[in-house]
């Protein structure tokens, strides 16, 4: 019988292969890992997104980076003031709008003055109300009506109408870049 490669080295050699071959599988194993648990938090946990024009101003600006929670959802609703990132079908990028109506609630809006079942509601993080009207509108079970805080140029569901709860994919929750504009979104 012949030896092998292996069997003809020298221990030395043969130790040598066997910790590069260790070295390099242990390093396989561990990026292999990393890239799964990578996967694991930008599908379910969290994931960074970039603002995208200016319908979210003054609370949001263009080119802000926010880091998107996608936990909270899965356990709770959104509430109204949430600021959230949702898919609609027309738009090849998420959209950032703020929840302003819940499901059952009744949507109007008279000379810029948000009414939620014939009550007005105090906006804060409007810099302004502009004067137009939307016609009174029942958000179905299920369903949130989203808003930009900017909403001369905001295309929400004034446009698309209201969003199903499926749509949303997260929070915005935390802005990291500009540095001026880091903190939490609200």
């Amino acid at each position: 019988m012949m030896p092998s490669d292996e069997q003809e080295m020298e221990p030395e050699s043969r130790s040598f292969l066997q910790t590069v071959r260790q070295i390099i599988l242990e390093f396989l194993s561990t990026a292999v890992r990393a890239a799964i648990l990578a996967f694991l938090i930008i599908y379910f946990v969290a994931q960074t997104s970039i603002v995208h024009g200016y319908s979210m101003e003054p609370t949001l600006h263009e080119n802000q980076r926010l880091i998107i929670e996608k936990v909270s959802y899965r356990f709770e609703q959104p509430m109204r003031g949430d600021v959230v990132i949702v898919e609609v079908p027309d738009s090849e990028i998420p959209l950032i709008k703020r929840v302003v109506g819940l499901p059952g609630e009744t949507i109007a809006i008279q000379n810029g003055q948000l009414f939620i079942n014939n009550q007005p509601v105090t906006e804060s993080y409007l810099s302004h109300l502009p004067a137009y009207n939307y016609p009174s509108t029942t958000v179905p079970q299920g369903y949130l009506f989203v808003m930009g805080d900017n909403r001369i140029v905001s295309r929400d569901s004034r446009a698309f109408g209201p969003v199903s709860q499926d749509q949303i994919l997260g929070r915005a929750w935390l802005s990291y870049w500009p540095p001026q504009d880091l903190g939490l979104v609200k």
